[in-house]
């Protein structure tokens, strides 16, 4: 007969109050023990499943893969031990969300609609700004969990890896480099080009490219957002060098996207304040984001 596995619910608590708080102390404080205490509940727990579930890093305790796994394995048990001596029914639960425009409309706004569909118990806010607000904003612990496209490192947020890519040349059609499979900094000597403003740090990037190729393009426009620059191209401005996540899977009618060669590289990531978990309806709306965002040539998910 297979050796049953037992389970100890005080060892699941202190891995809930590590995931709130990453310290021992933090732990030790929210469960009334000693640190000594929450350390020796881990390290039972770490030998119980045989895995590791927090790393030092840079003095900080950092969840594993491990860790966040059986975390969100533990929501339906606590949520369980919570309704016991609470209501039957489970109250709405409030998500609030923040992203800039090019992932907010409409890539993460369909995904509101869909997600709140399967989950009529939900009210989503969403609110959209610049990269500056979505840091402030988990920062200042105004919303649950943002989408961005900058790599950072700032006090007070935690970014979690969502998708990669590389850059692309957007343009008509019919435009006469839409013949090629990948464009090269070359090709773009002497075309009208839509280009990002300077506070997105590809765009010094993609000049630094640009003058090392020789070439000189003719710049008819400058944009914030890449949803501003490939509609410049749609209305037959020029071309433009942008992300194509998520815009490459809105198919805009008479554009082509084309692969554009250079080291310029996107990483996209969800956003959350670093001070406390996602919430349960956050890791939820991020699942099915994850599970329900499309397969593209230009990008993967991470």
């Amino acid at each position: 007969m297979p050796r049953k596995k037992w389970h100890s619910l005080s060892e699941y608590q202190t891995l809930r109050a590590m995931m709130e708080g990453n310290t021992t102390a933090s732990a030790a404080r929210r469960l009334g023990l000693s640190q000594s205490a929450v350390s020796r509940s881990l390290s039972s727990l770490e030998a119980r499943i045989g895995t590791t579930l927090f790393e030092r890093e840079a003095g900080r305790l950092s969840p594993t893969a491990a860790a966040l796994q059986l975390n969100e394995r533990l929501d339906a048990l606590f949520q369980a031990l919570d309704q016991i001596d609470g209501p039957a029914e489970m109250e709405q639960e409030i998500l609030r969300l923040i992203a800039p425009p090019s992932f907010a409309n409409p890539f993460l706004i369909d995904h509101i609609a869909s997600f709140t569909k399967s989950n009529p118990k939900t009210f989503t806010s969403l609110e959209i700004g610049t990269s500056k607000d979505v840091v402030e904003g988990m920062q200042e612990e105004r919303f649950d969990m943002g989408v961005i496209g900058v790599e950072l490192s700032r006090a007070g947020i935690r970014l979690i890896p969502f998708r990669k890519s590389a850059a692309v040349c957007v343009m008509p059609e019919t435009h006469p480099l839409a013949k090629r499979d990948i464009i090269r900094p070359p090709d773009l000597h002497g075309q009208q080009l839509i280009v990002l403003s300077y506070r997105h740090a590809r765009r010094a990037q993609l000049d630094k490219i640009l003058t090392q190729a020789g070439a000189t393009p003719k710049l008819v426009a400058e944009v914030s957002n890449s949803n501003a620059a490939i509609r410049m191209v749609q209305n037959g401005c020029g071309l433009t060098v942008v992300n194509p996540f998520p815009s490459s899977h809105l198919d805009p009618q008479g554009l082509t996207f084309r692969r554009f060669a250079s080291p310029i590289s996107y990483q996209i990531y969800f956003a959350a304040p670093d001070s406390r978990p996602l919430p349960r309806v956050a890791r939820q709306f991020m699942r099915h984001v994850r599970l329900l965002t499309p397969q593209d040539p230009f990008s993967v998910p991470v």
